[in-house]
């Protein structure tokens, strides 16, 4: 299919975690159907890079950029440079997430909260800020939230976890209310348990479990979600079909994983 005819063709996107897991698989998706990617990643530069040169390789610009989402500094300045670089920014994905430590609330230390806080929910109200004025000048915005399932359950000892992203949500539906006279949607994407590597360590530590694909046989179709799952749920959202879709939130779990000793 020639790029002219690609859904996102003329779009430009940026993936906050692009570098591995469901940030990759989202911005190769979007890649995939025509859109320039910009990437956001905080450490490791050769895989950010590696994830670069696989977009390229799909014909589009891409670029990375290091940031830390615990700094209001580093995030802006990222922001700035990628609006720099690609002329504007007309869908953004707010995915960079961190795991809690799973402890009880009388156990949880008030540095890890702030710091949950800060990476799942002000460091995407910082870059939404920054960045929609670029969108309020393309024909269409998007911003996805990638939050979790977390939040219809709000189980035992993941508050820090459980409250930023319900923040996060909170940010979603607001900016859907503020923005959608200004052609900006927002929608969030809630995945369950995905192979990653934050997934398998989640495995590993709450059940005892070093191989996720023996849970298979527990998921629903028979199979843990993959990356690509979830990409393929944003890169719905951000395209003409979803162009009457704003302020909705896609629970990506397969209508409900029950997960062994979780």
């Amino acid at each position: 299919m020639a790029n002219g005819t690609k859904p996102l063709h003329g779009r430009v996107a940026l993936v906050t975690g692009g570098s591995r897991g469901i940030g990759r698989a989202i911005a190769l998706a979007l890649a995939e159907d025509g859109a320039d990617v910009a990437i956001g990643f905080r450490r490791d530069e050769l895989a950010a890079q590696g994830s670069a040169n696989a977009l390229a390789a799909l014909g589009v610009r891409s670029r990375a950029y290091a940031a830390s989402m615990e700094s209001h500094e580093q995030v802006i300045a990222m922001a700035d440079r990628a609006i720099a670089d690609f002329g504007f920014i007309d869908i953004l994905v707010n995915n960079a997430g961190i795991a809690s430590r799973g402890r009880s609330v009388l156990d949880t230390e008030p540095d890890e909260l702030a710091r949950l806080l800060t990476v799942h929910a002000q460091a995407p109200h910082w870059l939404s800020r920054r960045i929609i004025p670029s969108m309020r000048t393309r024909p269409r915005g998007d911003i996805v939230m990638i939050s979790s399932v977390a939040t219809l359950k709000m189980a035992a000892n993941g508050a820090p976890y459980n409250m930023a992203k319900a923040a996060m949500e909170a940010l979603a539906l607001t900016l859907a209310n503020e923005e959608r006279a200004h052609g900006v949607h927002v929608n969030i994407v809630a995945p369950g348990l995905v192979e990653t590597d934050m997934g398998s360590r989640l495995v590993k530590g709450a059940a005892g479990i070093d191989d996720i694909h023996t849970l298979d046989r527990h998921m629903p179709f028979g199979r843990v979600c993959q990356p690509q799952d979830i990409a393929n749920a944003v890169r719905f959202l951000v395209s003409p079909g979803a162009s009457y879709i704003s302020g909705e939130k896609i629970n990506v779990h397969g209508g409900g994983q029950r997960i062994p000793g979780l």
